[in-house]
């Protein structure tokens, strides 16, 4: 790796900092290498930064070499040195002259460039590592304050995943021009998606074209009341993402155009192997009762044999621990973006996580804790995050059952925190009840054709979107196989209530 070394360097460090690891020559080679090839940047730029040089002067050439780079100009000693004339940590060198003619003269230095920068990086992240260590170690010696060592685990894994992710303590502020660059990315990945779709598509078109596909740190909050088919919706579109990333891998397409993403579903509801039968029995066609009592034919046996041999790639990952906390969630879910690169989380359902246990009996304030921390997860890990929802009684009162954002249930926190909030309605489900009897003809007749209209179909209700406008998306549910899929109907009128 490197090594501990004695040395001091051009700026002089002093020697409580010289057991840090660090590796100054390699530094020196590095930015030779860069000014007699200015090619080498495209092979270290996107890793190496400015601040994982350990050597400051180092930090400040390697961010001014980028920046001639930038503007389409040679970067070399000769269009450097006026940039560093008052450079103070140079004067002792006989100005910047000498120096960058010193960091020019090994043309080797060029062959090991990429080796160099590896390192710079690795002993970078060490340096980090170190102070998230001696962090740790203050805190928990420190008892003058109230005791929290559950807190403490929470804050040192946070730390610990921004150095496994190369973020350290850096990069919590951005520029104008970071952020602006990054929006309009944004908007290039939808023209190149057809004009529509912005980010990890749902595999549903209606959908996608109502809010632009799923985006890098929102909360999504789906909610409905049992029987509504939440969890088939939120399993289906699991399952379109994951398969669209294998497609779009399989066709070349780059990471960052893909849009697809593997998928991390905790269901603290459902096992796993419930989960995948549901995943199967849509693929195959077959109906999800009959697949476990056995009731297929030899040629359906061979669909789900075909189904599950398709399935075998797919990113997708179910934890099916129950009782989970919302710390242990958080936790599991970076170990997962880290291990897997997960670009999507599920958690079926919110209210069966658990807090802290700080907020004594206090429901609402142990639901505000969770929701809140499913939101700075997918900031946190940049990624969707889908958390589904129970809904309140009081839909059930109503003449008109399709839910409004009052009946989630601890709405407050839930409605703040979120930056999506879905509804699942299906009419049939509450039209089934109703069924008169048949011998009062003209009732069941009226009923029979009712039900004719409406079976099958469900409604996405977009009640809250900071994206864009709120509105109602109709699909087509197949009960037997828990498939939501596109619904044709040139009738239907876009609005929300």
């Amino acid at each position: 790796m490197g090594e501990v070394r004695s040395m001091t360097s051009a700026t002089g460090q002093d020697s409580e900092t010289v057991r840090l690891p660090r590796n100054i020559e390699a530094e020196a080679a590095l930015l030779g290498a860069l000014l007699l090839d200015n090619r080498i940047a495209e092979d270290v730029q996107q890793k190496l930064k400015a601040e994982h040089f350990y050597d400051p002067l180092h930090g400040r050439i390697y961010q001014l070499v980028m920046q001639l780079l930038d503007k389409n100009m040679v970067a070399n000693a000769v269009t450097l040195r006026p940039m560093l004339e008052h450079e103070e940590s140079l004067k002792e060198q006989g100005g910047p002259g000498p120096y960058l003619a010193q960091l020019s003269g090994s043309s080797v230095a060029v062959i090991g460039a990429r080796d160099f920068a590896n390192q710079i990086y690795d002993l970078a992240l060490l340096r980090e590592l170190i102070g998230v260590g001696r962090n740790l170690v203050e805190e928990a010696l420190d008892t003058s304050e109230s005791v929290d060592p559950l807190g403490q685990i929470e804050a040192a894994e946070v730390a610990l995943y921004k150095v496994s992710e190369g973020q350290g303590e850096n990069g919590s502020a951005k520029t104008f021009l970071a952020a602006s660059t990054a929006a309009v990315q944004v908007a290039e990945r939808a023209l190149n998606s057809g004009g529509h779709l912005s980010g990890i598509t749902t595999g549903l078109t209606g959908l996608n074209d109502k809010i632009g596909g799923l985006h890098n740190s929102d909360l999504i909050i789906l909610a409905g009341r049992p029987g509504m088919g939440k969890t088939s919706l939120v399993t289906n579109i699991a399952y379109n993402a994951a398969s669209r990333w294998l497609r779009d891998k399989a066709d070349g397409i780059p990471d960052e155009r893909n849009m697809g993403a593997g998928v991390a579903f905790f269901s603290l509801e459902m096992s796993a192997d419930q989960l995948a039968t549901r995943i199967l029995a849509e693929q195959s066609g077959i109906s999800g009762e009959n697949l476990r009592m056995g009731k297929i034919s030899r040629a359906e046996f061979q669909n789900l044999s075909r189904a599950a041999r398709d399935l075998q790639e797919l990113p997708l990952l179910i934890d099916d621990t129950p009782g989970l906390s919302i710390a242990a969630l958080r936790t599991r879910a970076r170990r997962l973006k880290r291990r897997h690169n997960i670009g999507v989380v599920i958690v079926d359902y919110l209210q069966l996580l658990s807090g802290t246990g700080k907020t004594g009996d206090n429901r609402v304030n142990e639901i505000s804790e969770i929701s809140r921390g499913l939101k700075t997860l997918a900031k946190e890990l940049h990624v969707p995050v889908i958390a589904l929802s129970q809904l309140s009684r009081a839909v059930e009162s109503r003449e008109d059952k399709r839910p409004v954002l009052s009946d989630l249930r601890e709405s407050g926190s839930i409605e703040q925190d979120a930056d999506m909030v879905w509804f699942v309605f299906r009419e049939d489900y509450y039209e089934m009840a109703k069924q008169p009897r048949i011998e009062e003809e003209a009732a069941y007749q009226a009923w029979k054709d009712r039900m004719d209209r409406i079976f099958g179909v469900a409604e996405l209700i977009v009640a809250k979107q900071r994206h864009g406008s709120t509105g109602k998306v109709r699909m087509k549910f197949e009960a037997s196989i828990t498939k939501f899929s596109d619904l044709v109907d040139d009738n239907y009128v876009d609005d929300y209530e």
